[in-house]
């Protein structure tokens, strides 16, 4: 099996799916999409852009749907070093995030950085992740839930399972909704995601594709832990309150606003 270390030039091409319209954050989402949430006085994307500028990257490719103007008006073409592209999701308000990846299937050509608009977390986590084929995870803690995966002697994926507390073990990970994808992976990736898109799957999520590509052998993903320092996945207003805990408004960590060029 081809190991991550092989690929000796870190990924500069990041895809942010956002074109869902996350109700659960209702009144906030109300007139702006989740990914313009504040949190401890900066957006998510305005952190997300902070965090990928530090790293080198060149490209932001970015799946807008609900209040894609919102997105498109706070990024412009570009920002600082990063080009800006878009594909709007149409069908956002019956689709899941399977439908926004696939939508990327022809604009993407190249090894890249595959993240959710929900995310917040230390940039310096990024630096394990700039090479494929690797996943974001963490232990598994009561707060958790949602998509968990199973790590082999190899720390690597073993298998990905829906949330059920009771099937836990000691080798059970929690999915942080990143991953570095190699341009061979994504070939793969988007062959299945035709099949699921034509079968009329268009409200999965896209995990389900990679369940069963990890137990086929046609993906594999090596485990980068994001335990040693904070992330949070805002979902709801209290996921927010317990996200600005761990992001103080005057952490010296925190992103500087990054001027558009």
């Amino acid at each position: 099996m081809k190991h991550s270390y092989l690929h000796k030039e870190p990924v500069t091409t990041a895809l942010l799916l956002a074109a869902g319209i996350g109700s659960r954050l209702y009144p906030l989402s109300q007139n702006a999409p989740k990914c313009l949430t504040i949190v401890s006085g900066v957006s998510i994307l305005e952190r997300l852009i902070s965090n990928l500028s530090q790293h080198g990257f060149k490209r932001l490719v970015v799946v807008t749907g609900y209040l894609e103007n919102c997105i498109k008006n706070f990024l412009g073409n570009r920002i600082g070093g990063i080009k800006i592209d878009y594909i709007f999701s149409p069908l956002y308000k019956t689709t899941n995030n399977i439908y926004s990846l696939w939508m990327a299937r022809k604009i993407i050509n190249e090894p890249f950085l595959l993240i959710e608009s929900d995310l917040v977390f230390d940039g310096s986590l990024l630096k394990s992740m700039l090479y494929p084929n690797k996943i974001a995870v963490a232990k598994m803690q009561p707060w958790m839930d949602g998509t968990y995966v199973t790590i082999n002697q190899s720390q690597q994926v073993e298998a990905f399972f829906k949330s059920n507390k009771a099937s836990l073990t000691v080798d059970s990970y929690k999915t942080v909704n990143i991953y570095c994808i190699s341009l061979s992976s994504w070939h793969c990736i988007v062959k299945k995601l035709d099949q699921h898109i034509s079968d009329g799957k268009t409200d999965d999520y896209y995990e389900i594709i990679f369940t069963d590509m990890i137990a086929d052998g046609s993906l594999y993903f090596d485990m980068v832990s994001f335990d040693s320092k904070p992330w949070y996945e805002i979902d709801t207003i209290e996921d927010l309150a317990k996200a600005e805990k761990l992001f103080p408004l005057y952490n010296q960590s925190a992103p500087k606003t990054v001027p558009v060029s």
